[in-house]
């Protein structure tokens, strides 16, 4: 399939896109370029912008969402960018999709649409109302909402992944220790539920996505049951004395 990756360049699309770029033509649209060349093709781009949106999402098969716009979330420029970015630019590009006649869609949203602490609950299924205060989690459950509208009106499959920490597999093996849980997943096991999302087709779904291999934390049964997906990333080394 050829994709649209909006976000291509940000701190998930990084971490994903070369997985991704194995199988599918990419079209990277973002504020920058990527990190690394030659994984797909690059167009500079805000996706608050119609007509830009409209224009890149031609050819296109699906549409996967992960732009995360500006981190200064306790200033102007913050919030008002986690508003375009997770719930402004989410309606745009899907409601873009729609008119170019695309009807699959993936959109990266966070467990942080939970309030904290994540460690300290247990979340039996997606059905769990989401309940985050916090301006990056409203805002990432109400761009949720927009996905669930989305498909109601106009007929679209859009899955919705909630992402536990997005790491680079090194990273992950050097700060996970058998036998203690995890619920950060590594960036080839976000990048398989990806794939598998793009090809699940059953109007909105959530799903919870995590490193969580034991389900401690987080029930990914879901997952496993409908996208045929879990997390095969394993810690390798056992806990020193400071970890125990």
């Amino acid at each position: 399939m050829k994709l649209l990756v909006i976000g291509g360049s940000g701190i998930v699309g990084s971490l994903v896109v070369p997985f991704l770029a194995e199988q599918h033509q990419l079209r990277l649209f973002d504020l920058r370029p990527p990190q690394q060349e030659g994984l797909g093709e690059y167009i500079q781009g805000d996706v608050t912008d119609h007509a830009a949106l409209t224009s890149v999402l031609e050819g296109v098969d699906a549409l996967l969402y992960m732009a995360m716009g500006n981190l200064k979330w306790e200033e102007p420029i913050g919030v008002s960018s986690a508003f375009d970015v997770n719930v402004k630019g989410v309606h745009m590009a899907l409601w873009a999709a729609h008119t170019a006649g695309i009807t699959q869609a993936v959109y990266t949203s966070s467990m942080s649409v939970y309030a904290e602490p994540l460690m300290q609950r247990y979340f039996a299924d997606e059905d769990l109302t989401p309940d985050a205060a916090h301006l990056y989690g409203l805002t990432k459950r109400m761009g949720e909402e927009v996905c669930h509208n989305a498909s109601r009106l106009w007929g679209m499959n859009i899955n919705v992944l909630r992402l536990c920490f997005p790491t680079a597999e090194e990273k992950w093996l050097r700060e996970t220790v058998i036998g203690k849980p995890t619920i950060a997943t590594t960036a080839q096991d976000v990048a398989r539920a990806m794939l598998a999302a793009l090809e699940f087709r059953a109007g909105y779904q959530a799903f919870t996505i995590s490193g969580d291999y034991e389900n401690k934390v987080m029930n990914m049964s879901k997952a496993k049951r409908l996208l045929g997906w879990e997390p095969l990333a394993r810690p390798t080394r056992q806990a020193d004395s400071n970890e125990q």
